[in-house]
């Protein structure tokens, strides 16, 4: 179970990349500053990719899991 509680989750299970990030910068644009969103993905390149897209556009990854074949990303909005 997470100690982060999300705002919004997107489902980006059965997308590659660069999907995962794509849809993340369409989903993070409804949202407000600090508030976070889950991404769901199945893409092992995302657990690299995701934090480090983060990073460049000014979001903060505040934690993974890992949940069999899901990755659990939280994302804050900066």
């Amino acid at each position: 179970m997470s100690q982060f509680t999300a705002d919004k989750t997107l489902d980006a299970r059965g997308l590659s990349c660069p999907m995962p990030s794509v849809k993340t910068a369409l989903a993070l644009e409804a949202m407000g500053q600090g508030q976070v969103l889950l991404i769901l993905t199945d893409d092992p390149v995302s657990r690299r990719d995701l934090p480090v897209w983060a990073e460049s556009t000014g979001n903060t990854i505040l934690g993974l899991e890992e949940e069999g074949a899901t990755i659990k990303i939280f994302l804050k909005k900066g």
